[in-house]
């Protein structure tokens, strides 16, 4: 068997495979919070005449509802709530009954809205064109993000070398990812591309998303609207209780306040399109109401900030915006009113770049940075290791004379930098060759001088 070349000094490589669901085995997190039933209309936090518009908004843009339907629209029960608000909109002669009882109890009725209801409801519109599922106001969101704290998982090096299976990393990495984690605050991972940061941070999120939090669909601040409930970002988990599903717990009402949907904690990435104004409350002025920025979406999860340094705005920048949320846990946000407000910062940021730390940040700033970890090269045996899985993985034959042709040939004598991701790569690039030729995937020194010369180019 060919001699593979000597070992240099330990390092950290990794290599990736496919994350689906969160990781068999982690625990699921504790019940912290659980929004309360609403039964009447004082128990939303929101005045009488708010809600009537958003019921009108609603019918406006969608003609004529059953009573149910309009509960199921603005994620409040029919009973209790949704019929009072219809009620004293009938007395204002605002909505009116349009055809006679198709089921059984009033929320069958089909309403319709009237020519003062129309009037009403642009007017509202002239305000704020959010017409969807009831705000929480932003104290009981404060409130419920602070009380969820308490179900953060406590990983340990057991649960944290299940989740980091399908990498391979050295024993040093293994014993610095799981404090980081555990810790809850920031993650500066940092070091040459290629070598598995991002899997790295993405494995840490499907472990944190083992767990599942509440959220609202929104939030209201001073009358204003902060829709935080992301679709893309938020992924839904069913609730244990199915009498919380559908339409059903809106009609003769609930156990949990609907205004709240139940997501497993959030994993959001954000990368070179990252700018200041993304960092702070983005409001419509078509639509007139907010979204809310990626930490606010990111509260009892993780945010990663990938490719740090590539931004179009400087880094410095984007550090200093950081410093305050990440020492006091609390974040400031902007109204286009000037009021600023105040939401919990429970988020893991992480902190990913191949650039050097120095031509980022200054020692101030990695001071309140709480974990700094370098993923630097594979050695020559991680690397073999790595190659192995990937060669096992995807089909192609793999032989240790193969790899030490590789190895003599494409690194040592051209004094090229291992990286995690090359037997990745490579293999990709023998797969395409050999269905070109016909042939079987292997790694003959035919494949791989056809493969490297398709894949490396000399900087």
């Amino acid at each position: 068997m060919t001699k593979l070349p000597p070992r240099p000094p330990s390092q950290q490589p990794s290599v990736s495979r496919p994350l689906g669901q969160p990781t068999p085995g982690a625990p699921a997190a504790p019940a912290g919070f659980i929004p309360p039933p609403i039964t009447r209309v004082e128990d939303t936090g929101l005045s009488h005449l708010w809600l009537q518009d958003l019921v009108l908004k609603i019918m406006y843009f969608e003609g004529y509802l059953t009573g149910f339907k309009v509960a199921e629209e603005i994620a409040l029960p029919f009973t209790g709530v949704v019929d009072t608000l219809l009620e004293a909109l009938k007395r204002e002669k605002l909505v009116e009954v349009r055809t006679s009882q198709m089921g059984l109890g009033e929320g069958a009725y089909v309403y319709a809205i009237t020519g003062a209801g129309i009037a009403r409801a642009r007017e509202a519109l002239d305000r704020s064109q959010y017409a969807g599922p009831a705000p929480v106001p932003v104290q009981v969101y404060n409130e419920a993000i602070q009380r969820q704290k308490v179900g953060r998982l406590q990983v340990t090096n057991r649960l944290m070398r299940q989740v980091l299976a399908h990498l391979v990393l050295s024993e040093k990495t293994y014993q610095r990812l799981g404090p980081a984690v555990n810790s809850g605050t920031s993650i500066f991972l940092y070091g040459p591309p290629g070598n598995g940061k991002t899997s790295i941070a993405r494995a840490i999120g499907n472990l944190v998303q083992a767990q599942n939090i509440y959220i609202p669909y929104a939030v209201s601040v001073d009358g204003q609207v902060i829709k935080l409930f992301d679709s893309v970002n938020h992924h839904l988990v069913p609730d244990e209780d199915t009498t919380n599903k559908g339409t059903g717990s809106l009609r003769s009402g609930t156990r949990r306040d609907p205004r709240w949907v139940r997501i497993r904690r959030p994993f959001i990435v954000t990368g070179g399109e990252l700018t200041m104004a993304g960092l702070d409350l983005v409001f419509d002025d078509t639509l007139k109401f907010y979204e809310a920025p990626f930490q606010m979406k990111a509260n009892g999860g993780i945010l990663l900030i990938d490719d740090f340094g590539r931004q179009q705005v400087r880094p410095r920048d984007l550090l200093n915006r950081w410093i305050v949320p990440l020492e006091n846990r609390i974040d400031y946000l902007a109204l286009h009113t000037g009021r600023k407000l105040e939401v919990p910062f429970d988020v893991l940021v992480i902190f990913s770049t191949n650039l050097p730390p120095r031509e980022l940040v200054d020692e101030a700033f990695l001071r309140r940075l709480r974990h700094k970890i370098e993923i630097v090269d594979p050695t020559y045996e991680e690397y073999r290791e790595i190659f192995k899985r990937v060669a096992a993985q995807k089909g192609v034959q793999y032989t240790d004379q193969g790899l030490a042709y590789l190895l003599q040939e494409y690194y040592i004598k051209r004094n090229r930098k291992l990286r995690a991701n090359h037997p990745r790569d490579l293999c990709d690039q023998i797969i395409d060759i050999s269905r070109y030729l016909n042939v079987e995937p292997v790694l003959s020194r035919e494949l791989i001088d056809r493969a490297t010369d398709s894949y490396f180019v000399e900087l």
